[in-house]
């Protein structure tokens, strides 16, 4: 634990989707608001962070120029990596703040830069080129940022036995994004099943992987796949989420949502509560030897069906 880090001192806050829709936080709390000192302490830390995304937005001005990132999504961002793994500072956050602001990044160009399928499968041959080593291709800010993680999380001792996962998890989030893509040129609609068991489209597992090499890894290999079991299950319910809270703007976008496959907003509460449900299930045996871990991945999931009920990442295009 870092100066100025938190303890993480209790379970998470129960929450309540709007319109009376179940909650993905279950655990009870005399109090249902969380301490003003802690939180003070939290959002400091996010603060630090946002100051360093500010920094990366400008340094990549060719991946991020466009308006919708804009400094709401630089704040939510820290704040959902704050809030997560309060027990960690912000240097300890870094990568995951990284991670997940290019990952961004490369969702906006293969959703809405790219002009085909054929674009999409080049970006992807190019960073996967970068994650076994390469130079970053001249002039393109998307490898040149996913370069500069690379030889930052390279000098991290736990690349040694994460880096393979690391590249695994990459190749996984840029074949769900062309599948997607491929699905949209090809005025393909996929069943609810397809659309959500292509989840690592997220990214969410890349910049957790990301994330985890960064703060020192497992001290053992042992739990490797249950970790990231958990990790693709709680992927899941964020995809979800996720859909709930930007219907209105993936359908002003063209984007593709969970609701707009069949299924209703409560049938997708179900789904989420009943994923939610095993998620825990696979976090709950990682506790007593990875407690960050654990306790990261369930506040992530926490965090964004409070954050998700009212508001989303992106700015206006």
């Amino acid at each position: 634990m870092t100066a100025g880090a938190v303890n993480d001192t209790g379970g998470p806050v129960p929450l309540s989707r709007s319109g009376g829709r179940p909650a993905v936080a279950v655990a009870a709390a005399a109090d249902p608001w969380p301490d003003a000192t802690r939180a003070g302490t939290i959002s400091a830390v996010a603060g630090q962070s946002q100051r360093h995304m500010q920094e990366w937005l400008a340094e990549y001005p060719g991946l991020f120029s466009a308006e919708p990132f804009d400094a709401a999504l630089s704040s939510t961002l820290s704040l959902a990596m704050a809030f997560s793994g309060p027990w960690f500072g912000a240097a300890q956050l870094r990568m995951a703040n990284k991670a997940c602001l290019w990952a961004f990044g490369l969702d906006w160009l293969v959703d809405y830069v790219a002009t085909s399928a054929r674009e999409v499968d080049d970006i992807a041959r190019r960073c996967l080129a970068v994650a076994d080593g390469a130079d970053p291709v001249p002039g393109d800010d998307l490898t040149r940022f996913l370069s500069d993680m690379r030889e930052e999380l390279t000098a991290a001792p736990a690349f040694a036995t994460l880096g393979p996962v690391w590249r695994a998890e990459l190749a996984r989030m840029l074949e769900g994004m062309r599948r997607e893509r491929e699905w949209r040129d090809s005025d393909v609609t996929p069943s609810f099943e397809e659309y959500l068991e292509n989840a690592d489209n997220l990214g969410f597992s890349f910049a957790f992987t990301s994330h985890l090499i960064h703060t020192g890894g497992l001290a053992s290999t042992w739990d490797l796949p249950r970790v990231w079991e958990a990790s693709r299950a709680v992927q899941r319910v964020v995809r979800l989420l996720n859909d709930l809270g930007t219907y209105e703007r993936d359908v002003k976008w063209g984007d593709l949502n969970a609701l707009m496959l069949g299924v209703t907003r409560e049938e997708v509460d179900r789904h989420i509560a009943g994923l939610a449900r095993h998620s825990r299930e696979l976090i709950a045996p990682l506790r007593a030897a990875h407690p960050h871990v654990a306790g990261y991945l369930e506040r992530q999931m926490d965090f964004c069906a409070g954050f998700y009920r009212l508001a989303d990442y992106w700015g206006s295009l």
